[in-house]
C-alpha cells in the first residue's frame, strides 16, 4: 500500500492565493463613495427682525428659529448641521454653538441671547438707556454649516451659509416684569373647550389686590369657578346675583361669545363681559367689514397677539367688530392713537401683530405661520392651507382646534410654501423631514398640536 505525502507548504501557499482572489473579487463588489462638493450651498431660508427687545420678563420666548434647506454631499450618510454664533463677522471667534444637529431649524432663545448681552466678557451691555459706553445695543452673527456626517477627517467637506445679523437691544429692567402671574382659579364648565373634565381655562393676577380676570372664548352652555383644576370649594352663582357662592345648582349659564370674566374676591363679585380685541381693514382676510382677526391674550408681557395673513392694504385696531374707540397710527410711529386718518399701511406678509393697550405700543414684524396641508384638508396639497394659532405663554407650541379631515394624508409647512415641510415616517409622533413622510389620517374632527421644542406633535 502506498502512502502519498501532501506537501504542506504548497497547500498552505494555494490557500492563500485562494483566499487572496477571494478578498480581491469582495472588493470589487463594494461600491467606493466619495465626499463631492455641496450640490447646493446652505443657505439660511428666514428673514430676521431688524431689532430683537430683549427682557427677563420675555426670557421663556424664542426670539428666532434659523431655517435652512438640506445639503447634498453625493454619499449615502446623515448630513449634520451646526448653527454658530460669533461676536465679528469674519468668527474668527466662536462665542456658541447649537453643537452638530440633523434638524433643518434651530431656535435661539431670549435667554441665551440676554446671557450674551449681559456677560461682561461678551457683549457686556447695560440695560440703563442713558449709559454712553458701553451702551444698550449690540450686534451678534449667525451662520449655519452643513457637514456629511460628523464633519471629521482629512477628506471632511462643509458647506457655510451667509451670515445673518442680529442687532439687538436691551429693554430698561423695572424689576417687576407685566405685574401679571397665573392664578391658582380657572373656568371649568360646558361652555369651555374641555368641558367639565378640565383643564380649566386660566385665571392672572392683576395689579389690584385679589382681584383676577381670564380671557375666554365660551360655547352655550354653563361654568362655574375652581381652584387648581379640583372640585371642592369651587364657586358659581344660583341667583344669579353678580355674587358668587358655593350653594348647589349654582352652574352659571352663559351664551357663546368672547368675554373677559372678572372676579374680586374682596367681595366676591364677578362679571362677564364681551371682550376681544381684533385687527379689521383691507389688509385682512375679511377686509372692513369684519369678523375681525382675533388677538389673544399673552400674560407674561401683558399684550394681546395675534398671526395673520395679511395683503398689501390697511388696517386698525377695534373692540369686538364694532366701531367707536378704534385705534390706528396717524404718524406712524409705533403708538396707537384715535386720531382720524389713522389706518395703519402694511404690504402682503405673514406677520406677528403685538398690542400693549396699558401703553399704546405695538409692533407689526414679520414671522413663520405654521399651517397643515394635504389630501385630507379642505383645500388639498395647493393651499392656502389651515393655520395653527401659537401658545404665546408657551413658545414653540402651535395648536389647531377643531380641524375636520377626511381620509387621506397631511403634513405640515410654514407660510404656505414647500421647502421646509414636516411629515411622520415612522410614524412615532416625532416630525422629521425625510422623504415618504406623509401623515395618513382617517375623516373626522381633530384637536392637533405641534411643540417644536421636541418637534412633536399630537392629532387627537
Amino acid at each position: 500500500m502506498k502512502i502519498k505525502i501532501f506537501n504542506i507548504t504548497k497547500i498552505f501557499f494555494a490557500v492563500v492565493v485562494m483566499l487572496s482572489f477571494t478578498a480581491c473579487e469582495n472588493d470589487d463588489l463594494v461600491p467606493e463613495f466619495t465626499l463631492q462638493e455641496a450640490s447646493e450651498q446652505v443657505v439660511l431660508l428666514n428673514t430676521v427682525s431688524d431689532e430683537y427687545f430683549l427682557s427677563p420678563e420675555t426670557s421663556n420666548n424664542i426670539a428666532e428659529r434659523f431655517v435652512w434647506n438640506k445639503v447634498d454631499f453625493g454619499v449615502p450618510t446623515e448630513i449634520s448641521y451646526s448653527v454658530e454664533w460669533s461676536l465679528t463677522d469674519d468668527f474668527s471667534t466662536i462665542i456658541n454653538s447649537s453643537g452638530l444637529i440633523t434638524e433643518n431649524n434651530f431656535a435661539v432663545t431670549v435667554a441665551t441671547l440676554l446671557d450674551i448681552a449681559l456677560d461682561e466678557d461678551l457683549l457686556g451691555l447695560d440695560r440703563d438707556p442713558n449709559t454712553e459706553d458701553p451702551g444698550n445695543t449690540g450686534i451678534i452673527y449667525f451662520r449655519v454649516k452643513a457637514f456629511a456626517g460628523t464633519g471629521q477627517g482629512q477628506d471632511a467637506k462643509e458647506s457655510i451659509s451667509e451670515t445673518i445679523v442680529l442687532n439687538i437691544n436691551l429693554i430698561e429692567e423695572t424689576g417687576q416684569g407685566s405685574g401679571i402671574e397665573l392664578s391658582t382659579w380657572g373656568i371649568v364648565g360646558s361652555a369651555t373647550p374641555n368641558a367639565w373634565d378640565g383643564p380649566d381655562i386660566p385665571f392672572y393676577t392683576t395689579s389690584q389686590n385679589n382681584v383676577i380676570v381670564a380671557y375666554a372664548t365660551l360655547v352655550d352652555g354653563q361654568i362655574k369657578f375652581r381652584e387648581n383644576n379640583t372640585w371642592g370649594g369651587d364657586f358659581g352663582d344660583v341667583e344669579p346675583d353678580g355674587i358668587l357662592d358655593q350653594e348647589s345648582d349654582n352652574n352659571i349659564e352663559v351664551t357663546a361669545g368672547t368675554y373677559k370674566i372678572t372676579i374680586n374676591w374682596n367681595d366676591n363679585s364677578y362679571t362677564i363681559e364681551e371682550f376681544y380685541w381684533g385687527l379689521v381693514g383691507s389688509a385682512t382676510p375679511n377686509a372692513w367689514d369684519g369678523p375681525d382677526v382675533k388677538l389673544s391674550y399673552d400674560y407674561t408681557t401683558d399684550t394681546f397677539k395675534a398671526v395673520a395673513q395679511l395683503v398689501d392694504g390697511q388696517m386698525k385696531f377695534r373692540m369686538n367688530d364694532t366701531w367707536g374707540g378704534d385705534f390706528g397710527d396717524v404718524e406712524p410711529d409705533g403708538i396707537l392713537d384715535q386720531e382720524s386718518d389713522n389706518n395703519i399701511e402694511v404690504t402682503a406678509g405673514y406677520y406677528l401683530i403685538t398690542a400693549n393697550f396699558n401703553t399704546l405700543e405695538y409692533s407689526i414684524e414679520e414671522t413663520e405661520i405654521w399651517g397643515v396641508v394635504g389630501s385630507a384638508t379642505p383645500n388639498a396639497w395647493d393651499g392656502p392651507d389651515t393655520k395653527f394659532t401659537p401658545d404665546f405663554t408657551n413658545p414653540g407650541v402651535w395648536t389647531l382646534k377643531n380641524m375636520t379631515l377626511t381620509d387621506g394624508q397631511i403634513k405640515f409647512r410654514p407660510n404656505d410654501t414647500w421647502g421646509n415641510d414636516y411629515g411622520d415616517v415612522e410614524p412615532d409622533g416625532i416630525l422629521d423631514q425625510e422623504s415618504d413622510n406623509n401623515i395618513n389620517v382617517t375623516a373626522g374632527t381633530y384637536n392637533i398640536t405641534i411643540n417644536w421644542n421636541d418637534n412633536s406633535y399630537t392629532i387627537e
